[in-house]
Protein backbone atom coordinates (compact mmCIF):
# COMPACT_ATOMS: atom_id res chain seq x y z
CA UNK A 1 0.00 0.00 0.00
CA UNK A 2 1.53 3.63 -1.12
CA UNK A 3 2.33 5.32 1.89
CA UNK A 4 2.70 9.03 1.28
CA UNK A 5 4.06 12.09 3.03
CA UNK A 6 1.58 15.20 4.22
CA UNK A 7 4.99 17.51 3.80
CA UNK A 8 4.72 19.41 0.51
CA UNK A 9 7.90 19.72 -1.63
CA UNK A 10 9.06 22.47 -3.78
CA UNK A 11 8.27 20.99 -7.14
CA UNK A 12 4.72 20.39 -5.31
CA UNK A 13 4.41 23.88 -4.38
CA UNK A 14 5.78 24.77 -8.09
CA UNK A 15 3.04 22.54 -9.70
CA UNK A 16 0.31 24.03 -7.81
CA UNK A 17 1.65 27.54 -9.05
CA UNK A 18 1.50 26.52 -12.80
CA UNK A 19 -1.73 24.46 -12.87
CA UNK A 20 -2.92 28.03 -11.14
CA UNK A 21 -1.45 30.04 -14.37
CA UNK A 22 -2.88 26.97 -16.37
CA UNK A 23 0.23 25.68 -17.41
CA UNK A 24 0.40 21.88 -17.86
CA UNK A 25 -3.29 22.24 -15.68
CA UNK A 26 -4.64 19.04 -17.02
CA UNK A 27 -1.57 16.86 -16.63
CA UNK A 28 -1.28 17.67 -12.98
CA UNK A 29 -2.74 14.70 -11.81
CA UNK A 30 -1.75 11.74 -9.47
CA UNK A 31 -2.71 8.29 -10.35
CA UNK A 32 -6.14 6.73 -8.40
CA UNK A 33 -5.68 4.35 -6.00
CA UNK A 34 -5.71 3.52 -2.01
CA UNK A 35 -2.91 5.58 -0.25
CA UNK A 36 -1.68 5.98 3.33
CA UNK A 37 -1.04 8.62 5.76
CA UNK A 38 0.57 8.05 8.50
CA UNK A 39 0.28 4.57 9.60
CA UNK A 40 -3.88 3.70 9.13
CA UNK A 41 -4.75 0.12 10.34
CA UNK A 42 -8.11 -1.52 9.77
CA UNK A 43 -10.41 0.90 11.62
CA UNK A 44 -8.97 4.26 10.33
CA UNK A 45 -11.11 6.62 8.47
CA UNK A 46 -11.73 6.57 4.70
CA UNK A 47 -11.50 9.68 3.35
CA UNK A 48 -12.11 10.18 -0.80
CA UNK A 49 -10.68 12.53 -2.51
CA UNK A 50 -10.52 13.40 -6.58
CA UNK A 51 -6.87 13.07 -8.45
CA UNK A 52 -6.58 16.25 -9.37
CA UNK A 53 -3.07 16.63 -7.68
CA UNK A 54 -3.68 20.39 -6.00
CA UNK A 55 -6.82 18.84 -4.11
CA UNK A 56 -4.96 15.45 -3.44
CA UNK A 57 -1.91 17.44 -1.89
CA UNK A 58 -4.15 19.84 0.20
CA UNK A 59 -5.83 16.70 1.59
CA UNK A 60 -2.85 14.84 2.29
CA UNK A 61 -1.35 18.23 3.86
CA UNK A 62 -4.36 18.97 6.20
CA UNK A 63 -4.09 15.36 7.80
CA UNK A 64 -1.17 15.82 8.74
CA UNK A 65 0.04 14.02 11.95
CA UNK A 66 -3.18 11.50 11.44
CA UNK A 67 -3.44 8.21 10.00
CA UNK A 68 -5.61 8.20 7.25
CA UNK A 69 -6.36 5.77 4.43
CA UNK A 70 -6.83 8.57 1.36
CA UNK A 71 -9.27 6.79 -1.34
CA UNK A 72 -8.30 8.88 -4.95
CA UNK A 73 -10.83 8.37 -7.47
CA UNK A 74 -10.36 8.98 -11.14
CA UNK A 75 -11.78 12.31 -12.09
CA UNK A 76 -9.02 12.70 -14.70
CA UNK A 77 -7.64 15.85 -13.17
CA UNK A 78 -10.51 17.55 -12.07
CA UNK A 79 -11.32 19.04 -9.07
CA UNK A 80 -14.09 17.66 -6.24
CA UNK A 81 -17.15 19.85 -7.23
CA UNK A 82 -16.54 20.15 -10.74
CA UNK A 83 -15.45 16.27 -11.51
CA UNK A 84 -18.90 16.10 -9.13
CA UNK A 85 -21.00 18.35 -12.20
CA UNK A 86 -19.49 16.27 -14.61
CA UNK A 87 -20.24 12.75 -13.45
CA UNK A 88 -16.26 11.69 -12.59
CA UNK A 89 -16.62 12.29 -9.05
CA UNK A 90 -19.51 10.06 -9.47
CA UNK A 91 -21.12 6.56 -7.90
CA UNK A 92 -19.79 4.52 -10.35
CA UNK A 93 -16.02 5.49 -9.52
CA UNK A 94 -16.68 5.50 -6.23
CA UNK A 95 -17.70 1.75 -6.11
CA UNK A 96 -15.38 0.77 -8.88
CA UNK A 97 -12.65 2.41 -6.72
CA UNK A 98 -13.43 0.77 -3.37
CA UNK A 99 -13.65 -2.97 -5.80
CA UNK A 100 -10.53 -1.83 -6.87
CA UNK A 101 -8.74 -1.19 -4.00
CA UNK A 102 -10.26 -4.57 -2.13
CA UNK A 103 -10.64 -1.87 0.81
CA UNK A 104 -13.38 -4.19 2.12
CA UNK A 105 -10.57 -6.37 3.21
CA UNK A 106 -7.99 -3.74 4.29
CA UNK A 107 -10.46 -2.08 6.58
CA UNK A 108 -13.05 -3.44 9.43
CA UNK A 109 -15.27 -0.61 8.84
CA UNK A 110 -17.67 0.08 6.07
CA UNK A 111 -17.53 4.18 6.10
CA UNK A 112 -16.25 6.40 3.25
CA UNK A 113 -16.28 10.38 3.87
CA UNK A 114 -16.73 12.27 0.99
CA UNK A 115 -16.38 16.37 0.45
CA UNK A 116 -19.54 17.84 0.72
CA UNK A 117 -19.08 19.10 -2.90
CA UNK A 118 -18.94 15.53 -4.14
CA UNK A 119 -22.89 15.00 -2.81
CA UNK A 120 -24.17 16.00 -6.62
CA UNK A 121 -22.11 13.51 -8.18
CA UNK A 122 -22.47 10.32 -6.19
CA UNK A 123 -25.48 8.57 -4.34
CA UNK A 124 -24.70 7.27 -1.16
CA UNK A 125 -27.39 4.91 -1.04
CA UNK A 126 -26.65 3.24 -4.45
CA UNK A 127 -23.01 3.19 -3.25
CA UNK A 128 -24.37 1.41 -0.11
CA UNK A 129 -26.45 -0.99 -2.13
CA UNK A 130 -23.46 -1.83 -4.71
CA UNK A 131 -20.44 -2.08 -2.34
CA UNK A 132 -21.53 -2.15 1.27
CA UNK A 133 -20.03 1.15 2.57
CA UNK A 134 -21.62 3.72 3.95
CA UNK A 135 -21.59 7.68 2.46
CA UNK A 136 -20.73 10.77 5.13
CA UNK A 137 -20.39 13.78 3.44
CA UNK A 138 -18.10 15.42 5.93
CA UNK A 139 -17.14 19.34 5.55
CA UNK A 140 -17.02 21.80 2.62
CA UNK A 141 -13.32 22.85 3.41
CA UNK A 142 -10.39 20.40 3.79
CA UNK A 143 -9.14 22.77 6.46
CA UNK A 144 -12.00 21.43 8.37
CA UNK A 145 -11.84 17.82 8.30
CA UNK A 146 -9.05 17.85 11.44
CA UNK A 147 -11.77 18.93 13.21
CA UNK A 148 -14.46 17.14 12.09
CA UNK A 149 -12.61 13.77 12.83
CA UNK A 150 -12.18 15.07 16.05
CA UNK A 151 -15.41 16.06 16.60
CA UNK A 152 -16.91 12.03 16.38
CA UNK A 153 -17.20 12.71 12.62
CA UNK A 154 -20.13 15.06 12.97
CA UNK A 155 -20.72 18.30 10.59
CA UNK A 156 -21.14 21.67 12.56
CA UNK A 157 -23.16 24.04 10.52
CA UNK A 158 -20.22 26.27 10.20
CA UNK A 159 -18.41 23.45 8.06
CA UNK A 160 -21.63 23.65 5.45
CA UNK A 161 -20.96 27.38 5.20
CA UNK A 162 -19.14 28.68 1.85
CA UNK A 163 -17.34 31.93 1.41
CA UNK A 164 -16.04 33.62 -1.34
CA UNK A 165 -13.81 36.03 -0.18
CA UNK A 166 -11.80 38.22 -1.94
CA UNK A 167 -8.99 35.95 -1.50
CA UNK A 168 -11.17 33.21 -3.53
CA UNK A 169 -11.87 35.12 -6.34
CA UNK A 170 -8.13 36.61 -6.77
CA UNK A 171 -6.49 32.79 -7.19
CA UNK A 172 -9.24 31.77 -9.90
CA UNK A 173 -8.32 35.24 -11.88
CA UNK A 174 -4.42 34.00 -13.35
CA UNK A 175 -6.20 30.88 -15.07
CA UNK A 176 -9.32 32.88 -16.57
CA UNK A 177 -6.32 35.70 -18.03
CA UNK A 178 -3.72 32.74 -19.49
CA UNK A 179 -7.15 30.72 -21.24
CA UNK A 180 -8.32 34.36 -23.16
CA UNK A 181 -5.06 35.24 -23.90
CA UNK A 182 -5.37 33.01 -27.11
CA UNK A 183 -8.20 34.89 -28.13
CA UNK A 184 -6.77 38.40 -27.21
CA UNK A 185 -3.98 37.77 -29.29
CA UNK A 186 -5.60 36.99 -32.73
CA UNK A 187 -8.04 40.04 -32.59
CA UNK A 188 -5.47 42.13 -31.97
CA UNK A 189 -3.04 40.94 -34.62
CA UNK A 190 -6.46 40.92 -36.78
CA UNK A 191 -7.17 44.37 -35.53
CA UNK A 192 -3.29 45.58 -35.94
CA UNK A 193 -3.45 43.85 -39.63
CA UNK A 194 -6.56 45.81 -40.84
CA UNK A 195 -5.46 49.37 -39.46
CA UNK A 196 -2.23 49.09 -41.00
CA UNK A 197 -3.46 47.87 -44.58
CA UNK A 198 -5.88 50.76 -44.30
CA UNK A 199 -3.21 53.34 -43.69
CA UNK A 200 -3.96 54.16 -39.89
CA UNK A 201 -1.31 51.78 -37.68
CA UNK A 202 -2.12 54.31 -34.46
CA UNK A 203 -5.78 53.93 -34.76
CA UNK A 204 -5.00 49.77 -34.38
CA UNK A 205 -2.84 50.24 -31.79
CA UNK A 206 -5.63 52.51 -29.91
CA UNK A 207 -8.18 49.90 -30.74
CA UNK A 208 -6.20 47.25 -29.51
CA UNK A 209 -5.37 48.95 -25.81
CA UNK A 210 -8.89 49.57 -26.02
CA UNK A 211 -9.72 46.07 -26.41
CA UNK A 212 -7.87 44.44 -24.18
CA UNK A 213 -8.32 46.36 -21.27
CA UNK A 214 -12.42 45.31 -21.85
CA UNK A 215 -11.17 41.98 -21.41
CA UNK A 216 -8.84 42.63 -18.70
CA UNK A 217 -11.62 44.44 -17.21
CA UNK A 218 -14.10 41.67 -17.75
CA UNK A 219 -11.66 39.20 -16.58
CA UNK A 220 -9.74 40.67 -13.37
CA UNK A 221 -11.82 43.76 -12.42
CA UNK A 222 -15.35 42.13 -12.81
CA UNK A 223 -14.44 39.04 -10.30
CA UNK A 224 -12.68 41.63 -8.00
CA UNK A 225 -15.67 43.97 -7.36
CA UNK A 226 -17.97 41.26 -7.67
CA UNK A 227 -20.21 41.61 -4.44
CA UNK A 228 -20.05 45.73 -5.03
CA UNK A 229 -20.87 45.96 -8.97
CA UNK A 230 -24.22 46.86 -9.20
CA UNK A 231 -27.10 44.01 -9.95
CA UNK A 232 -27.19 40.41 -9.74
CA UNK A 233 -26.39 40.11 -13.14
CA UNK A 234 -23.23 39.29 -14.17
CA UNK A 235 -23.47 40.74 -17.27
CA UNK A 236 -24.71 43.78 -16.14
CA UNK A 237 -21.56 43.98 -13.02
CA UNK A 238 -19.24 43.40 -16.45
CA UNK A 239 -20.63 46.22 -18.09
CA UNK A 240 -20.57 48.88 -15.73
CA UNK A 241 -16.62 47.72 -15.29
CA UNK A 242 -16.16 47.87 -19.19
CA UNK A 243 -18.11 51.13 -19.17
CA UNK A 244 -16.04 52.09 -16.31
CA UNK A 245 -12.83 51.40 -18.38
CA UNK A 246 -14.09 52.85 -22.21
CA UNK A 247 -14.60 56.40 -20.14
CA UNK A 248 -11.74 56.01 -18.37
CA UNK A 249 -9.44 54.79 -21.72
CA UNK A 250 -11.49 58.13 -23.86
CA UNK A 251 -9.23 60.17 -21.35
CA UNK A 252 -6.04 58.50 -20.70
CA UNK A 253 -5.66 58.09 -24.25
CA UNK A 254 -6.36 61.98 -25.36
CA UNK A 255 -7.55 60.99 -28.59
CA UNK A 256 -9.89 62.98 -30.96
CA UNK A 257 -12.04 60.62 -30.72
CA UNK A 258 -15.53 61.56 -33.14
CA UNK A 259 -18.90 61.11 -31.67
CA UNK A 260 -19.16 58.21 -33.72
CA UNK A 261 -16.17 56.76 -32.40
CA UNK A 262 -16.78 57.07 -28.74
CA UNK A 263 -20.37 56.01 -29.24
CA UNK A 264 -19.09 52.95 -30.65
CA UNK A 265 -16.54 52.36 -27.77
CA UNK A 266 -19.04 52.91 -25.08
CA UNK A 267 -21.70 50.33 -26.84
CA UNK A 268 -18.52 47.61 -27.60
CA UNK A 269 -16.89 48.22 -24.58
CA UNK A 270 -18.93 47.06 -21.97
CA UNK A 271 -20.05 44.42 -24.14
CA UNK A 272 -16.71 42.80 -24.28
CA UNK A 273 -16.17 42.93 -20.63
CA UNK A 274 -19.64 41.76 -19.94
CA UNK A 275 -19.13 38.58 -21.97
CA UNK A 276 -15.48 37.93 -20.04
CA UNK A 277 -17.21 38.30 -16.07
CA UNK A 278 -20.30 36.76 -17.33
CA UNK A 279 -18.10 33.94 -17.78
CA UNK A 280 -16.79 33.84 -14.49
CA UNK A 281 -19.95 32.41 -13.43
CA UNK A 282 -18.70 28.88 -13.68
CA UNK A 283 -15.66 29.87 -10.81
CA UNK A 284 -18.35 31.08 -8.52
CA UNK A 285 -20.42 29.00 -5.58
CA UNK A 286 -23.34 30.25 -5.69
CA UNK A 287 -24.40 30.63 -9.70
CA UNK A 288 -27.20 28.06 -10.36
CA UNK A 289 -27.12 26.36 -13.85
CA UNK A 290 -31.08 27.41 -14.56
CA UNK A 291 -29.85 30.90 -13.85
CA UNK A 292 -26.79 31.21 -15.80
CA UNK A 293 -28.99 29.78 -18.79
CA UNK A 294 -31.35 32.51 -18.20
CA UNK A 295 -28.67 35.13 -18.17
CA UNK A 296 -27.02 33.64 -21.42
CA UNK A 297 -30.32 33.48 -23.24
CA UNK A 298 -30.43 37.37 -22.35
CA UNK A 299 -27.31 38.71 -22.46
CA UNK A 300 -25.45 37.28 -25.04
CA UNK A 301 -27.76 38.45 -27.86
CA UNK A 302 -27.46 41.80 -26.18
CA UNK A 303 -24.09 41.97 -26.52
CA UNK A 304 -24.19 40.62 -29.48
CA UNK A 305 -26.54 43.53 -30.73
CA UNK A 306 -24.42 46.24 -29.27
CA UNK A 307 -20.71 44.91 -30.65
CA UNK A 308 -22.48 45.33 -33.97
CA UNK A 309 -23.89 48.68 -33.85
CA UNK A 310 -20.38 49.35 -32.69
CA UNK A 311 -18.97 47.84 -35.57
CA UNK A 312 -21.49 49.60 -38.03
CA UNK A 313 -20.77 53.29 -36.19
CA UNK A 314 -17.08 52.56 -36.52
CA UNK A 315 -17.43 51.96 -40.77
CA UNK A 316 -19.75 54.36 -41.13
CA UNK A 317 -17.18 56.95 -39.36
CA UNK A 318 -14.58 55.31 -41.80
CA UNK A 319 -16.40 56.22 -44.93
CA UNK A 320 -17.95 59.51 -44.36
Amino acid sequence: MPRISSELSFVDHLGACKARWAIGRMGFIVPPGLYAIGTPNPESPVVVTANYKMTYDIMRKTLSGRHIWLLVLETYGINVWCAAGKGTFGTGEVVRRVTASRLADIVSHRRLILPIFGAPGVAAYQVAKRCGFSVSYATIRAADLPEYLDNGMVTTPAMRQLEFSLYDRMVLIPVEVVLELKSLVIFSCLVLLACTVAGNLTAGIVAFGAYAGAVLSGTVLGPLLLPWLPSKSFAIKGAFVGLLWAMSYYFLTGAAWTLPELSAAILILPAVSAFYTLNFTGCTTFTSRSGVKKEMKIGLPAMAIAIAAGIILLSLNAFL
